[in-house]
């Protein structure tokens, strides 16, 4: 079970949070826990962390005060005053130690570097686990506050690592499985990890999922449950559209692609674990824990449905590279995408028409100077030469992504989608389909976004049935 921010973050949902261990305990289910840290705390941290670069290191001490508080709130409620919170609370002053000790630091050098930043980014999980499983210990549930460094073992890719399979896997066994065996609850910080030399990683911002089913598959779990503070995943954003609702069953390339395309319920890279041996993947509402949320397997039936979800990622720029110069000669894409690379730009979508004249991609609009710049240094011959236009960006786009497994083989779906879009007066920028036909991307502008979603929302009958 993995207990995201929102699930940890107040007295209320740490509640909730005893209530379904022991449910699940008195149910005779052996559970490992991974919990994030305390909402808002790891933003805090980070904001500290970067103004700290800049000169400022007032932030860091109010941010200390303000996390101690959180804490201490908590643990009063649940343990009083005793022995256990002094010792927790010991815990979490003595990492809010090193946390403005770092601080200081990067203040003095004035440099963050990304091993820093992930040794701050990950202490309000040190701070949570140890929370988590005192108060479940208080509670009658024997628990152990186990470090993530002790079991997931990455690269050194500092903001983003990635775990190896059978280091984790050996050492996952080697630690928890005697805690199992014991009875116990092991409470595992969520996020950080560590290389083989024991430094300190994280897997990117909400890879509390991603350890989740990284120790899901380490443990050959039954199931990997996460809970959150929606009722699973939407047909699309209930902001936009209010008759959204919680889709019952999703298969592993359904959710890899709504994760993808701004489904913000699930960690992209999460469903990767699970799926490479078939563990289920339940997503439920920590704060309503009796509806059954979603339920993710390698098949799903579509209920008669040909879409499932549609989804919009905003703050996108349309990036376009064209010219005679493009038609049959080898290689232009390539160097197109390895300046694209090089500028360290997240590339969302692609799209390019037959007479080769032009391409065109998506990128998140703040990356934008960086990809100009870098396309022009590339492709300046060919600029020079007029092979090639001048590379153009078109801001205020949004990405819209239709999802569904119906879709596959289903003549028509296309034609419904873009008259949805026409009889809105919604013109389409451009378009992407892969050969799995399990999506169909669509740029449009972003002032079109919301109308957009409602559209497509009920020409495709998305409505609770």
């Amino acid at each position: 079970m993995k207990f995201g921010g929102t699930s940890v973050g107040s007295v209320a949902a740490l509640e909730h949070l005893v209530k379904i261990i022991k449910k699940a305990r008195d149910e005779a289910h052996q559970v490992v826990v991974v919990v994030s840290a305390m909402s808002g705390v790891t933003n805090m941290l980070l904001d500290s962390a970067h103004r700290a670069e800049a000169g400022d290191e007032s932030t860091s001490r109010q941010a200390r005060l303000a996390i101690e508080q959180k804490h201490a709130e908590a643990t009063l409620h649940f343990l009083g005053v005793t022995p256990a919170r002094e010792a927790v609370m010991r815990q979490i002053a003595t990492l809010l130690d090193e946390f403005e000790a770092l601080c200081h630091g990067i203040r003095v050098l004035g440099e963050l570097t990304p091993r820093a930043l992930d040794v701050i980014g990950g202490i309000g999980e040190r701070m949570s686990a140890p929370q988590v499983a005192t108060i479940l210990s208080h509670t009658g549930i024997g628990a152990e506050s186990v470090e993530a460094t002790e079991l997931i073992v990455t690269d050194d890719r500092f903001g983003a690592a990635v775990p190896k399979r059978t280091a984790t896997a050996e050492k996952s066994q080697a630690r928890l499985r005697p805690l199992i065996q014991q009875g116990k609850v092991a409470v595992v910080t969520g996020f950080i990890a560590a290389t083989e030399n024991g430094i300190t990683t994280t897997l990117g911002r909400g890879g509390s999922d991603y350890s989740a089913t990284i120790l899901g598959r380490a443990l050959e779990a039954d199931e990997v449950w996460i809970w959150t503070d929606v009722n699973g995943v939407m047909t699309t954003d209930p902001r936009i559209v209010p008759e959204a609702h919680p889709i019952k069953h999703l298969s592993y390339a359904e959710i890899s692609e709504l994760s993808y395309f701004g489904a913000k319920v699930l960690h992209s890279q999460a469903i990767r674990p699970a799926r490479r041996v078939n563990i289920p993947v339940r997503i439920l509402n920590t704060f309503e824990p009796d509806p059954p949320g979603t339920l993710i397997t390698a098949e799903s039936t579509n209920g008669g449905r040909t879409v499932k979800a549609v989804t919009v990622i905003k703050n996108m720029s349309l990036i376009t590279v064209s010219g005679p110069g493009m038609i049959g000669i080898t290689g232009v894409a390539g160097r197109t995408f390895t300046a694209v690379a090089r500028s360290g730009a997240n590339v969302l979508m692609i799209s390019q028409a037959s007479s080769e004249q032009s391409i065109c991609f998506v990128v998140p609009s703040p990356d934008v100077p960086q990809v100009i710049k870098s396309l022009d240094d590339e492709l300046a011959r060919e600029i020079e030469r007029r092979d090639l236009e001048r590379v153009k960006a078109e801001d205020d786009t949004v990405i819209l992504a239709v999802v569904g497994s119906g879709m596959k083989g289903q003549p028509g779906v296309s034609g419904r989608l873009f008259g949805a879009l026409g009889r809105e007066r919604i013109n389409i920028i451009a378009i992407a389909q892969g050969s799995s036909e399990f999506n169909i991307s669509l740029v449009v502008a972003q002032s079109d976004a919301d109308r957009a979603v409602r559209a497509i929302h009920q020409e495709f009958e998305l409505e609770k049935p």
